[in-house]
């Protein structure tokens, strides 16, 4: 299976299809609301490895988009602005604007200081969000329910949520898969590879990179309105460094680099981190050293670990 890899994506998401049917024989509302959690999460996580695993571009903010794109439908709802459309074009929107505008900026700065102006924008949309005591303040937004789809309630059925975000997950891997692919996906790896010579051959990266920010960006704020629709509640926690700190050990753990290797590092991350959490309130003692270990001897995180565990019985 590991040397067919476009055979891994589409096992990925048949067992993820599978799930709710899983759900008739445990506890159903639960695992629904744990894998739909995960698949928020992946699509956030794709996002960011569209622009560090193809782009060299680590950005330690990337969960303000998450933040902005949950707000901007849960702001909205509070107006009672509740339809799907509405909500999704606003986050859409909203996201890409602070994409563009951040993204200008930082993306005249490289290596850590890149990482550093990243993290300054996104604290400076958690504590932006902190202050809206209109809209719950600290204490986040609640959302009276979820999106209306053409205004009936369709999306209030978990199983319905589940497959329409299963569907979201998949949509934006096969796009996130086009642009790598792509003439401009060349370019993006090429200035992540060598920048002054993508320069001689008449490609400036810096729009192409600002191109690919704006997208993840506009993908991040997606993941934040499902995310709002799902929890019914908004909160800045939503957008922390914390958070953005996640989003890159997930994208590590699965393999930088590779789009469904995103969608692993988000399941494992999660699972792991609800696994442990039954054991002890202090779990994130033993999951700390965790992660140090499987950074430092999993190589390629787990896509990379499974290949050398293939090649060696093959071999």
């Amino acid at each position: 299976m590991l040397r067919s890899p476009r055979l891994i994506p589409i096992l990925l998401f048949a067992l993820l299809a599978a799930v709710p049917l899983a759900g008739l024989f445990i506890r159903d509302g639960y695992l629904l609301s744990l894998f739909t959690r995960v698949m928020i999460l992946a699509i956030a996580a794709i996002s960011l490895d569209l622009i560090l695993g193809f782009g060299a571009l680590v950005s330690f903010g990337h969960a303000a988009f998450i933040g902005i794109g949950a707000y901007a439908m849960g702001i909205l709802a509070s107006h009672g602005q509740e339809g799907l459309l509405a909500g999704l074009v606003m986050a859409l929107a909203a996201s890409a604007l602070f994409a563009l505008i951040t993204g200008a900026i930082s993306l005249r700065t490289k290596g850590v200081y890149f990482i550093m102006i990243t993290l300054a924008f996104g604290q400076m949309a958690f504590y932006t969000a902190a202050s809206l005591r209109a809209y719950g303040g600290d204490d986040g937004l609640t959302v009276a329910r979820r999106s209306l789809v053409f205004g009936s309630r369709l999306l209030e059925n978990d199983r319905v949520f589940y497959y329409a975000v299963l569907a979201s997950l998949i949509g934006v891997y096969l796009l996130c898969r086009m642009i790598v692919g792509s003439r401009f996906g060349r370019v993006l790896q090429g200035a992540k590879q060598n920048p002054q010579r993508m320069q001689a051959i008449g490609f400036n990266p810096y729009p192409y990179q600002l191109a690919a920010y704006v997208i993840a960006g506009m993908i991040g704020g997606f993941a934040g309105f499902l995310l709002a629709n799902q929890t019914e509640f908004v909160s800045p926690a939503y957008m922390s460094w914390q958070r953005s700190g996640e989003l890159i050990v997930m994208v590590i753990m699965g393999g930088i680099g590779s789009l469904h290797g995103a969608v692993i590092g988000a399941a494992a991350f999660l699972l792991l981190e609800e696994w442990l959490s039954g054991f002890t309130e202090h779990w994130k003692v033993i999951f700390g050293p965790m992660l140090v270990l499987i950074v430092l001897f999993m190589r390629g995180g787990i896509l990379g670990f499974l290949a050398r565990i293939s090649g060696a019985k093959n071999g």
